[in-house]
């Protein structure tokens, strides 16, 4: 019988093996909790129109690489008229920051109100909303958040069904 011998071949300068690319990844974990950016001010940021509706994002995973937190998605929506429709997995909080309006929940209305946390839970195949303005004209945002280890545990998706009014693309 041979005896085979697998090896692993490594580009000159790699890093060194699966370990100490874990031991690096942890230390650089730890470095940005340590020293990464702990205030993200509201000017900081802009709106954005997008296929869901006008939006600012305080943290997503990556995209914004100075602050301490990566594993979050935080992001104020303005429902000028109303968002779009799309349907993801859940695991969603959104608070209500002002304004009046509802929430269409896999054909269910909700009303909310400034002060209000809409819950959208992890559903099997998940979840169809969309998000209305009351008082077309006056302010009407919330703030979601996400986090992102739980989001992907339950093998979220998203799939848009309707474009908010706003969005040109």
């Amino acid at each position: 019988m041979v005896d085979k011998t697998k090896s692993l071949a490594r580009e000159p300068g790699a890093s060194g093996s699966y370990y100490e690319v874990h031991v690096k990844a942890r230390r650089d974990f730890i470095e940005r909790q340590n020293t990464g950016k702990l205030l993200v001010k509201a000017d900081e940021h802009e709106f954005e129109i997008a296929r869901q509706g006008k939006t600012k994002t305080y943290l997503y995973p990556g995209l914004f690489p100075e602050n301490a937190l990566q594993e979050w998605s935080v992001f104020i929506q303005d429902i000028v008229t109303h968002s779009g429709k799309h349907r993801h997995q859940g695991s969603l909080v959104i608070f209500v920051l002002e304004g009046r309006g509802y929430t269409i929940v896999d054909g269910v209305r909700m009303d909310w109100k400034k002060g209000d946390l809409i819950l959208l839970p992890v559903k099997p195949g998940g979840i169809e909303h969309q998000h209305f303005n009351l008082q077309i004209g006056q302010p009407c945002k919330w703030m979601a958040f996400i986090y992102f280890p739980t989001y992907n545990q339950v093998a979220s998706f998203t799939e848009q069904i309707e474009l908010s009014p706003l969005y040109e693309g």
